[in-house]
């Protein structure tokens, strides 16, 4: 059975995570998607992969999504964004570690680079969606959507079987998390993975991303039917060889 923890921030304010404690190792921090949580394939699938591999591990559950407190209307990428580097701050110290970013995951991801930059030792993205809020959905919406969001603040959206709650503050506050116009110099490793089948984002955002890194070794891998999520047995065992790339 996986033992979650909590990280208690405030009376009323806490954060459930994952972790694999290894002194003196690199660790490895996995960065969920969008209305997702730490009870999917990945989220295990990757502290596995730290456990068998003598590796540290964190993952956690940003504020209003899974078994962590507050409402997930009340949350923006600058929020989610704050939970990681607390819990990176708390869990892994000054460690090194590899940031794995899934879909909105990767936007979190790139924002960690401004605070940890000596840190970081490789990136992993996968099905990656950096400003989704903007380019895939503000953009994409009716005259008669947008101006519903703006008077009401939230509009629930349906994509395939899900509905997600989105608001007008969340738009906003995307605006001022620009990632793509970022120069980021620093000799790592990193490997975009994306389904050729991804239905929510097309592969042109993981090009975007490396276009970011403008010394490293850069990586693009495009996998054939593959869908957005990549959870499947042997997409995971993908994953975990591009993974060890990194590391070794």
């Amino acid at each position: 059975m996986t033992i979650f923890n909590y990280l208690k921030i405030t009376k009323t304010r806490k954060l459930r995570y994952l972790k694999h404690i290894k002194k003196n190792a690199t660790y490895i921090v996995f960065l969920h998607g969008f209305m997702s949580d730490l009870e999917g394939k990945k989220p295990r699938n990757f502290y596995n992969f730290a456990k068998k591999n003598n590796l540290g591990f964190l993952a956690l559950e940003y504020s209003g999504h899974g078994k962590s407190s507050g409402k997930f209307i009340n949350g923006n990428i600058s929020k989610w964004t704050k939970d990681t580097n607390l819990l990176i701050k708390k869990v892994i110290k000054k460690n090194k570690f590899i940031l794995i970013g899934s879909s909105m995951g990767t936007w979190i991801a790139l924002n960690q680079f401004n605070l940890f930059k000596k840190q970081i030792q490789g990136f992993l993205g996968i099905g990656s969606a950096p400003e989704f809020l903007e380019n895939l959905m503000w953009k994409k919406f009716s005259k008669k959507i947008k101006k519903e969001i703006k008077k009401k603040g939230i509009i629930d959206l349906k994509h395939g079987d899900y509905e997600y709650p989105i608001t007008y503050q969340l738009i906003k506050d995307g605006r001022k998390n620009k990632v793509f116009n970022k120069k980021i110099f620093l000799n790592i490793k990193v490997t975009m993975v994306h389904g050729s089948k991804d239905k929510s984002v097309p592969v042109i955002y993981s090009r975007k991303v490396l276009k970011i890194f403008k010394t490293s070794k850069r990586k693009l891998i495009i996998i054939k039917n593959g869908d957005h999520s990549l959870s499947s047995p042997k997409w995971l065992k993908l994953l975990n060889k591009e993974l060890k790339l990194i590391i070794n």
